[in-house]
């Protein structure tokens, strides 16, 4: 029998790149969006990951249709940038409803079918979990809650068997950089430095790995009898990310803030 997988933030990016990647190689895939797509082979469900009863719907439709389900795939994500004293309270909490809330309601949809099939639970996080960005500050909060989140759900399923992974991709080419959303300026003291600091990590990202690489490093776990908690993707991040948990914290912050700030 295939195996169900149900992928978020389908619609672009890593999402739709590992749901053709998926789709080729003999999953059965269905991608929930807020933005229909139409592609041969990937079944679209409208998703809003922020709204629990959609999250519900969406699972439901599928179980209706096939059973069961086998894979979740978490993916669907927002970013906002700006200084911590400009960002509003309704965006900072947006950040968290979309990242962290919204893989919670999905998750939670997900997981009495999960159960059943002993199944696998993926999560879409980012180096910058672990890795800070200054002026990304909520971004990265709600991924490093993420992780947590995750390694908790791991073992409170361990016992079912599911397993649950976090990859951690860093700079990826994708439409996740035009789509942003940047606070106002209130204050002009963080211009210069905040404006530095984006147009360096946009740059990175515009300049960083393709969304398929990081769809392979999704295939190539769940190809695995057992599955990482936590996988960051390509040799480069694998080192940063390596060197900053091994160097000592106030020179790796020191470093980052050379890179981002100065």
């Amino acid at each position: 029998m295939k195996k169900i997988v149900f992928i978020s933030g389908v619609s672009k990016g890593i999402g739709l790149a590992t749901a053709r990647l998926l789709r080729d190689t003999g999953y059965a895939v269905y991608g929930g969006a807020r933005t229909p797509i139409q592609e041969e082979g990937i079944h679209y469900l409208p998703l809003d990951v922020t709204s629990p009863e959609s999250c519900q719907q969406a699972i439901q439709h599928i179980l209706d249709l096939e059973g069961h389900l086998d894979i979740l795939i978490n993916n669907a994500g927002m970013g906002v940038s700006g200084p911590i004293e400009n960002t509003s309270l309704e965006q900072a909490k947006k950040n968290f409803e979309v990242n962290f809330f919204g893989v919670h309601n999905l998750t939670r949809a997900a997981l009495p079918s999960l159960r059943q099939s002993k199944g696998r639970i993926i999560n879409i996080s980012s180096l910058a979990s672990e890795i800070p960005i200054p002026y990304q500050a909520f971004y990265c909060a709600s991924k490093a809650a993420l992780d947590q989140y995750a390694l908790a759900l791991q073992m409170e399923v361990k016992p079912f068997g599911i397993q649950v992974t976090n990859i951690m991709p860093g700079d990826t080419k994708t439409s996740f950089t035009e789509h942003r959303e940047k606070e106002e300026q209130v204050n002009d003291v963080y211009t210069k430095r905040m404006n530095q600091s984006v147009s360096k990590m946009e740059h990175d990202e515009q300049s960083g790995m393709s969304p398929d690489s990081v769809a392979h490093v999704v295939l190539k776990i769940l190809n695995k009898g057992k599955q990482p908690l936590k996988k960051a993707v390509g040799i480069k991040n694998i080192v940063l990310l390596t060197l900053f948990r091994l160097l000592p914290r106030k020179f790796a912050i020191l470093v980052l803030n050379k890179m981002y700030n100065e």
